[in-house]
């Protein structure tokens, strides 16, 4: 019972890490890295970048296991 539930709570954090590779470098990040006087996009600097629809997590869908009788 406790094996489950641990791993259904490490599904969910990997699925919010990827999550968050969708997301673009911060704008500060740019200035640290190229100064002031360069304009560079945030989008240049992220170094994975994933989108639902071409890159896959290869996760399995969350399936509720069996009851039985009342179990």
């Amino acid at each position: 019972m406790v094996k489950s539930s641990r791993v259904k709570f490490q599904r969910k954090v990997k699925l919010a890490k990827h999550g968050r590779r969708t997301k673009w470098a911060p704008f500060w990040v740019v200035v640290k890295k190229y100064g002031k006087s360069k304009k560079v996009h945030p989008s240049y600097m992220t170094r994975l970048k994933r989108n639902w629809r071409r890159t896959k997590i290869r996760q399995k869908p969350f399936t509720d296991r069996k009851r039985q009788f009342g179990n």
